[in-house]
């Protein structure tokens, strides 16, 4: 099969009506032969957009549900034929076997049928009349490419995209009917940012009982630009797909499978307090409300300068901000690897006496000596001492000319919490955030020397949305770390470097554990030197089921382990 290398893409955005599917499948028809005539030969149409989404229950939706390779599917069929075109349709499929209902998308080619995916992450109104998916996370074989789908929820989840990264996929097709937030949405921009593919996005607008949907429909490249985009109504976002730009080696190459295994586990399935207290042993922390502080500056590689910096900054977070915890940038302490020292070195001591000065905990980054090894190293320390220590685990290139990689994940229990470590590019794989949260940390820590784009902004959208959802213009609208805070349920204090001669933007800020809370919570040092600090709040286990989301962790609990397995399977860095 030919591949085409460079095509147009379209996603259409529409508004479906209930009940209406007949004039619905006749408007999404016209849409895509528009996108069709335009050339485009990989379309995609939203969620549901053949009959609507608010549906009450399988007796409302029955009339409308069918059967996969049925007279929607072979409508789309004859139009991918006549174009020579693939086209993604969201509909609600009925299993003739079973009797099950399914929130579905189809991907139709000039061939039929390509293959199907039903939704496998449930949002709160499918369980209403749908079974979760069943089919895994398959990617299809096509002449525009590798193509994989997803539904809306599907991708709150960052195991779903990175199967379809790790399967090779080129392009993710993602349906959806997204709410309460300014779109593109920020979610939506970091799947494709951290596994390197392209992503069509069709999302619905309107509003459906009630229920008022953000439009934003668009095409997103490899790097986490917006390429094209359509704000409100009914439209069409069309891009230039270029699969020379997919950038899977780089990004998934650097993978380190065999240290995932606790991605197979559900942690959260069962109650956090019971849990982790499980016979005595490493019970969460009691948590209570505290103020975390990052510090943004550019370590140089005079040690005895870079610690009287840190020893201002600690100043400056106790003092001035009430902080309990202080997180500083990869290599604070050394600047580079030239100026290693053992754990127990005068630096890292030096770095204790200004910690129980301050009475605060700090965490900050070291190149480490240990015997003939050099680590990319995070140190936290407290008023009682050293509290522990990270090995960077995902190694850059320029890590490699001098450092070797950690090989364990580190968690320790403070005051203010449960905290995890890691390290700059460890936060560029979805798959780090996400064990620590699996190990029930409230806060992560992360020092870093973040180099290049990972904030974009947003000019603002037309769509009314009810307050205080945001609507205007935002030129911090889509964090990345602010994305790993929320699909964690975590607070995440990211430190960064500021360097912006060399691409070293800062950007630094501390995150909280719900990305749908608005006004977020959330404080981000926009430019320049200092400092920036925020209230965290870790308590709230003295219920019988913690109420605080940060403990709670919905996004975590609800994952689906048992469609994860090739996320842990060796030689799962890339697929070829």
């Amino acid at each position: 099969m030919k591949k085409l290398i460079a095509y147009k893409a379209t996603s259409v955005q529409f508004e479906p009506t209930l009940f209406e599917k007949k004039r619905n499948i006749e408007r999404l028809s016209a849409l895509v032969e528009e996108a069709a005539r335009d050339g485009a030969k990989l379309i995609t149409t939203p969620e549901m957009g053949t009959t609507g989404y608010c549906w009450f229950d399988r007796e409302e939706v029955a009339p409308y549900v069918e059967p996969i390779n049925g007279p929607t599917t072979a409508h789309f069929h004859e139009i991918a034929c006549r174009h020579d075109c693939y086209i993604v349709i969201g509909m609600p499929e009925v299993d003739e076997a079973t009797g099950l209902y399914y929130n579905s998308a189809v991907l139709i080619g000039p061939e039929g049928v390509v293959g199907h995916h039903r939704k496998s992450h449930p949002y709160i109104s499918e369980p209403k009349w749908s079974a979760p998916g069943d089919l895994g996370h398959q990617v299809f074989e096509t002449n525009v490419g590798r193509i994989a789908l997803l539904i809306c929820m599907d991708i709150h989840f960052i195991e779903t995209a990175r199967l379809a990264a790790i399967g090779g996929a080129d392009v993710i097709c993602h349906i959806s009917n997204w709410l309460a937030e300014r779109t593109p949405a920020p979610y939506w921009i970091s799947r494709a940012f951290e596994n390197g593919c392209y992503l069509l996005e069709s999302n619905r607008w309107g509003l459906e009982r009630s229920v008022q949907f953000s439009g934003g429909s668009c095409v997103i490249s490899p790097d986490g630009e917006v390429l094209s985009t359509v704000d409100n109504g009914d439209g069409l976002a069309t891009s230039l797909i270029d699969l020379s730009k997919v950038e899977r080696s780089d990004r998934l190459q650097d993978r380190r499978p065999e240290l995932y295994t606790t991605l197979m586990s559900n942690t959260f399935s069962w109650n956090p307090r019971d849990f982790f207290g499980l016979y005595g042993r490493k019970p969460i922390p009691a948590g209570r409300k505290s103020r975390v502080a990052v510090g943004q500056f550019l370590p140089v590689s005079d040690v005895n300068a870079n610690l009287e910096r840190i020893a201002e900054f600690a100043n400056s977070a106790a003092t001035g901000h009430a902080a309990d915890l202080l997180v500083l940038p990869e290599l604070a302490i050394s600047g580079s690897g030239i100026n290693a020292e053992q754990i127990n070195g005068r630096s890292v001591m030096r770095l204790t006496e200004i910690a129980a000065s301050e009475t605060i905990h700090i965490v900050a980054g070291f190149a480490e000596k240990d015997g003939d090894r050099l680590y990319n190293t995070a140190i936290l320390v407290g008023p009682e001492g050293v509290v522990g220590s990270y090995r960077k685990i995902h190694l850059t290139d320029e890590d490699r000319t001098w450092a070797s990689a950690g090989d364990r994940w580190a968690v320790f229990d403070i005051p203010a919490g449960r905290i995890g470590l890691m390290i700059g590019y460890d936060a560029a794989f979805p798959e780090s955030g996400r064990i620590l949260a699996l190990n029930g940390c409230d806060i992560v820590a992360c020092p870093a020397s973040q180099p290049d784009r990972f904030v974009e902004g947003h000019s603002g959208t037309s769509i009314e949305q009810n307050f205080p959802i945001p609507t205007g213009a935002d030129p911090h609208h889509w964090h990345h770390f602010r994305v790993r805070a929320g699909e964690n349920n975590l607070y995440l204090a990211f430190a960064n470097i500021i360097d912006p001669e060399n691409g070293y933007i800062g950007k630094s800020g501390i995150f909280g554990p719900d990305t749908f809370a608005f006004p977020r919570q959330e404080a981000i040092k926009f430019s320049g030197e200092g400092l920036v600090s925020s209230e965290i709040d870790t308590s709230n286990l003295e219920s019988a089921y913690p109420t605080n989301v940060v403990r709670r962790k919905d996004l975590v609990a609800m994952r689906l382990p048992h469609h994860y397995g090739m996320l842990v399977a060796p030689g799962s860095q890339l697929s070829k």
